[in-house]
């Protein structure tokens, strides 16, 4: 069975604000309000792991050698989660 794709960080960012402007509206009950903030409380760090690992690649771009950018090829990891 093929596995299931995971959202891209852009999705999961949809999502979350899609959650959070749900919740601002004022318009969910308790029950749901609670399902939506746990679900926006994955995504949040779902996207945060992927920012994460985005940042750690470019700092690996931008590194001096005695006094000299070293250039660095860019290879995109990508994780599971996001």
């Amino acid at each position: 069975m093929p596995r299931k794709k995971e959202p891209s960080f852009e999705e999961n960012l949809e999502r979350l604000e899609s959650i959070v402007e749900q919740m601002e509206a004022g318009e969910v009950d308790l029950a749901e309000l609670m399902k939506k903030y746990s679900e926006g409380v994955e995504l949040s760090k779902k996207c945060m792991s992927a920012l994460a690992l985005a940042e750690k690649t470019m700092d690996l771009l931008v590194q001096e050698e005695n006094g000299t950018v070293k250039e660095t090829k860019l290879e995109i990891r990508e994780t599971e989660e996001c």
